[in-house]
């Protein structure tokens, strides 16, 4: 990795990015324009420590996942995020494999969403990114790692999620996810990353194994549209969840909802506070 390289492009950008352009508030003093080192490292989900370790060229090698976190903090357009990419000693992400890429015009609709629970997947279930109210919501994301950050793990394997069903619900969850991941398998067959993770299921899920190599694939999966969500301090919330799809990227933005004027939005408001609350207690 050009290290010296990728930290001057680091700190460059960051002082290029207005804070109301990520929906942070621009008053306060500020020692000079753009972005404070915390306010990338809460985006891109990094400690601040590694951040100044990047951009002082004392951390090398950091992961195609960091990298893609940053770009998307930074709000980096194509050209420079590729850069990124290189001066990181990577090759960005093309069409063969899976993308985790959140381009400016998603996150400016995930901006405007803010107060609203918002989670987006990648075409293999893999969490890319949730906002603040989807952690208040769910649990904070920030401390799943590894596999637990993938959907179809963590209803085969766990830990699972707050969200209620029934046996019936569930199965149907799961061959519904194994038969989109088999589809995804298919769109990405060089996904190296897509591989391991079905072999690493396989393994861990003997469910897994055998929806996996049943000769009667089951449906695309067709999320929920309505989830119970077993808030810890509001008891159970009903909501509406709607996917939308981005095309060119292969993403999946899972919005959650009430019906205005109901105890379910009271409850989601509340939960919204409260879970904020606790996450900035943490």
């Amino acid at each position: 990795m050009e290290s010296s390289e990728f930290g001057r492009m680091l700190r460059r950008r960051r002082d290029r990015v207005e804070p109301a352009a990520v929906g942070l508030p621009a008053g306060g003093r500020r020692r000079a324009a753009g972005l404070r080192r915390e306010e990338v490292a809460n985006l891109a989900g990094i400690s601040v420590d590694y951040l100044t370790r990047l951009e002082q060229g004392r951390a090398t090698s950091p992961s195609a996942q960091v990298v893609e976190a940053l770009a998307r903090a930074l709000r980096l357009p194509d050209a420079d995020r590729d850069l990124l990419f290189r001066l990181a000693g990577h090759v960005a992400p093309g069409r063969e494999a899976i993308s985790s890429r959140v381009s400016p015009s998603v996150q400016r609709l995930l901006d405007r969403l803010a107060h609203t629970p918002v989670v987006v997947y990648d075409a293999a279930w893999t969490l890319v990114v949730a906002n603040e109210a989807y952690d208040a919501l769910m649990g904070a994301t920030t401390t799943w790692q590894g596999r637990e950050r993938n959907a179809v793990w963590r209803n085969f394997v766990g830990p699972g999620s707050r969200a209620l069903a029934t046996a019936a619900e569930t199965e149907a969850l799961r061959a519904g996810l194994v038969a989109d991941l088999r589809l995804t398998a298919a769109r990405y067959p060089a996904d190296h990353g897509l591989r391991r993770l079905v072999d690493d299921l396989r393994a861990a899920s003997p469910r897994f194994a055998d929806l996996w190599e049943s000769a009667d694939p089951s449906p695309r999966h067709e999320p929920a549209r309505h989830k119970v969500i077993d808030h810890p301090t509001v008891g159970p919330i009903a909501l509406d969840c709607d996917t939308l799809t981005v095309a060119v990227e292969d993403l999946r933005i899972m919005v959650y909802t009430a019906e205005p004027g109901t105890e379910d939005a009271e409850r989601l408001a509340l939960a919204t506070v409260v879970g904020n609350q606790a996450l900035e207690e943490r």
